[in-house]
């Protein structure tokens, strides 16, 4: 029975009614533990970066250059466990960039509750298909706007500062 000290709601994001969740939990994703499979959570994170290339010039116009993205590294915090069926929804923030990296994190909630379930942060590079080397961003693709310019998604405060510098620094939410 909920009574005065009862904690605040969550803050994660919400669907809007109507609104479908970016992926449910499929069957086949659950694992002999019971919980999504860490595979498919990397699967998750890879739709909402389908949903975050667009809104940065990364889409159609940037592949007719013959140029891709590539995940060079990745790292994935993984906070609470998510079952079978459970609806999920991602935020993504670009937390940095340079002229030929992009450095994004994607967190995943349960979408009708709010909680935070993972998060996962992943280094890009641009890529010139037709070599397959690294190349530099095409001055049109809004990947160059600064870092504090953030896309799609709510501000973390203090966890902007990225997975892979609180883990080279110890400094971890609590």
């Amino acid at each position: 029975m909920p009574d005065s000290q009862s904690a605040p709601p969550p803050a994660g994001p919400h669907l809007a009614p109507g609104e479908p969740p970016l992926a449910t939990v499929r069957p086949d994703w659950v694992d002999n533990n019971g919980h999504m499979n860490m595979a498919f959570y990397l699967a998750v994170f890879d739709m909402a970066t389908d949903q975050l290339w667009p809104k940065l010039g990364l889409g159609a116009s940037f592949r007719e250059q013959g140029l891709g993205t590539f995940a060079a590294e990745t790292w994935v915090n993984y906070v609470r466990e998510v079952h079978e069926g459970m609806p999920l929804t991602c935020t993504n923030e670009v937390l940095a960039h340079d002229a030929k990296r992009l450095l994004a994190v994607h967190r995943m909630y349960h979408a009708t509750e709010g909680w935070l379930a993972a998060e996962n942060e992943v280094l890009y590079l641009c890529v010139d298909l037709g070599v397959r080397r690294v190349t530099s961003w095409p001055t049109d693709v809004v990947a160059y706007r600064s870092a504090g310019d953030r896309q799609s998604g709510a501000a973390a405060g203090a966890e902007a500062a990225g997975l892979s510098h609180r883990r080279a620094t110890g400094r971890y939410p609590a």
